[in-house]
């Protein structure tokens, strides 16, 4: 049985964000059965969430993990994933704390296994809520719909930008490419705020700069990274060498991605089509939304995209205004879409 916890008030400004996640992206009907997962960090943003959920008519369970474990999580509560097996629509709204990503990765083993339509809002704040959760998803999935049509035909697709990432990737049939559009489907989970289409590359070389924002925790660590770019060279997809400024941030990023033997491999190659997220804010969570290209090292969701490796680690690079040519066709100049 799910602990009652008393509700408590929220923010007015979170209801527009809240009721678009209910009832655009997740369409919860009032047959159905939603698992809200929260902290005490972000409970005023679930709150926000449990309301629309209780205006549909869906019957509904929330935790906090606090009150489940001590954090940082070894492993998900099993009292959460077997509520979780009993559900149609989850919801994962909390923040990220350092070596968490493996509990995280069994909660969406369940979600995979059930189909759930699952929504992942690790990190999500007040500003995300009134900003990219306040998107037009319905014309971001009919956007992203063209685009992932042209990336599944192109063999090659080269990123540039002023800041000095030359980068091309290769891409194979086998591999699959997802649309996670901010609508959410039985077949893939997706993040909050949508907005991206993506696959496992095949092969990556050139260069990445990162002056956007690196992922899981490192990102409400060093935030946005215009002043200290990160720079990566990529050779036959894993990392060649790393150079930057901020001597802890290259220290920490290295240490993340020789986690294991996969994590310097290049695991996700997408595209932020969230045309709401207007600049970067230092939250992953939005900021891999915006229009451009963005890449992450590590586990390459291969139960969905094919890829034939995994890795215990994922950690997403978000560069900006960069020009994107699928094949010989350019679909994008300085981050603005020409498609």
């Amino acid at each position: 049985m799910a602990i009652i916890t008393k509700e408590i008030q929220f923010d007015a400004s979170l209801t527009e964000g809240a009721r678009n996640a209910i009832h655009t992206c997740l369409r919860v009907r009032p047959n159905e059965r939603v698992t809200i997962i929260t902290d005490e960090s972000t409970r005023e943003i679930a709150e926000s969430l449990a309301r629309q959920v209780d205006e549909v008519g869906a019957k509904r369970t929330m935790f906090v993990l606090e009150e489940l474990a001590r954090r940082p999580l070894k492993d998900m509560p099993l009292q959460i994933l077997e509520d979780l097996a009993l559900s149609n629509v989850s919801i994962f709204a909390a923040q990220a704390l350092t070596g968490e990503l493996g509990s995280r990765i069994q909660m969406t083993a369940v979600v995979n296994k059930h189909r759930i339509r699952h929504a992942h809002m690790v990190n999500i704040n007040k500003q995300i809520m009134v900003e990219g959760m306040r998107a037009n998803f319905e014309e971001i999935d009919r956007h992203s719909t063209v685009l992932v049509e042209k990336a599944r035909k192109a063999r090659t697709i080269r990123v540039r930008s002023r800041a000095g990432t030359d980068m091309v990737a290769e891409f194979a049939p086998h591999l699959r490419w997802l649309k996670t559009s901010g609508i959410i489907s039985p077949d893939k989970w997706g993040n909050l705020p949508g907005g991206e289409i993506f696959t496992a590359p095949n092969n990556v070389n050139g260069t990445f700069v990162v002056d956007g924002v690196v992922g899981d925790y490192l990102c409400q660590k060093y935030g946005e990274l215009s002043a200290t770019p990160l720079r990566i060279e990529i050779r036959d997809n894993r990392i060649a060498r790393l150079s930057c400024s901020n001597q802890n941030l290259l220290d920490d990023f290295t240490a993340y991605t020789s986690t294991d033997e996969n994590s310097n491999r290049v695991g996700e190659f997408a595209v932020g089509t969230n045309t709401a997220v207007k600049h970067v804010i230092g939250h992953i969570l939005q900021d891999e939304k915006l229009p451009g290209v963005h890449i992450a090292f590590g586990h390459p969701y291969a139960e969905h995209t094919g890829q034939n490796w995994i890795s215990t680690t994922h950690i997403d690079c978000v560069g900006r205004e960069v020009d994107v040519w699928m094949d010989e066709e350019k679909i994008m100049e300085k981050g603005k879409f020409l498609v």
